[in-house]
């Protein structure tokens, strides 16, 4: 759970989905209707790319086979749409895909945030992610030992608190002494890219599956280049160093806390096909293609 807690960023949530009076054998519940996929961050970044992935799948696998229609919600690194969510009518026709991250931005009461974690019914994550920081060509900083000699603070994009590009870079900021200025307000890995690529910031620090992804060109260009992982263990993808300190140990400690939050909210009643869905079904090879498709898609 440590290890997952750590790199996973990515929580597809769905409201209060369980509470509703129907089974997984009820086929037309969904019958006619409409799920709608909601993303927190902008079109053409990681979670959007997963989110729309699942979405062109997902209905085959729901009894009833709804259509699924995929949408953008941005703001305040997530906390628009997961206030969205806490407050949406409980009807099974609503998924987020969100950063997990802001479940502990409310424990330790963040401003702005109206939902309560523990009544969000988890549905699961895409995949585990593997943290990295890159950085532009174009910064001067293509080693650990450039950028502690920087004499300016490495501008990093964020999307806000809870987010990893946020807080990843501070995590990285506090327990190794990195000049950083983290630049939130972002509404996304992808328009973080695009400020990256236009010399505004010199990188970000997020998931290694979503860069390989929707910043291929830059990476095999040569224009960004991964500096290091942030992360407890070195992880076998790619031959960089795996800084471990107190700062990381503090967040390994509080995992347990937060599984114990997220094991406290489930319901019993999971009875919900959507749910079941998500539990049951392992990637079938039209997925598998699906998903090469849409890296190939992202890389022109």
């Amino acid at each position: 759970m440590t290890k997952q807690w750590v790199t996973v960023i990515v929580v597809i949530a769905s409201l209060c989905a369980a509470r509703f009076g129907f089974t997984a054998s009820d086929d037309s519940f969904y019958k006619g209707k409409t799920i709608r996929l909601i993303v927190a961050f902008s079109a053409g970044g990681g979670y959007d790319a997963y989110s729309r992935t699942i979405g062109r799948h997902l209905s085959k696998y729901i009894p009833g086979n709804p259509a699924i229609v995929v949408e953008n919600m941005t703001g305040a690194g997530g906390i628009i749409h997961a206030n969205f969510m806490y407050q949406a009518k409980p009807d099974g026709l609503i998924i987020g895909n969100n950063a997990g991250g802001l479940i502990l931005q409310q424990i330790m009461g963040a401003k702005g945030i109206e939902f309560d974690g523990k009544k969000f019914e988890f549905l699961g994550a895409p995949g585990s992610d593997h943290h990295v920081c890159t950085l532009s060509k174009a910064s001067g900083v293509t080693s650990m030992e450039k950028w502690f000699a920087a004499k300016e603070p490495v501008k990093f994009g964020g999307v806000g608190p809870g987010g990893g590009a946020s807080d990843n870079a501070r995590v990285l900021q506090a327990a190794l002494g990195l000049p950083i200025k983290v630049i939130d307000g972002y509404k996304g890995t992808a328009d973080i890219r695009l400020a990256a690529e236009s010399g505004e910031l010199a990188g970000a620090c997020f998931a290694w599956e979503s860069f390989k992804t929707t910043w291929r060109k830059g990476l095999e260009s040569g224009d960004f280049n991964v500096i290091v992982q942030a992360r407890l263990l070195r992880a076998p993808i790619l031959s960089l160093p795996a800084h471990q300190s107190r700062a990381f140990n503090c967040c390994a400690r509080l995992s347990p806390t937060y599984s114990k939050i997220l094991n406290s909210s489930r319901k019993q009643r999971r009875r919900a096909s959507i749910f079941n869905t998500f539990r049951e079904k392992r990637p079938t090879p039209s997925f598998r293609a699906c998903s090469k498709s849409s890296r190939r898609l992202l890389r022109k």
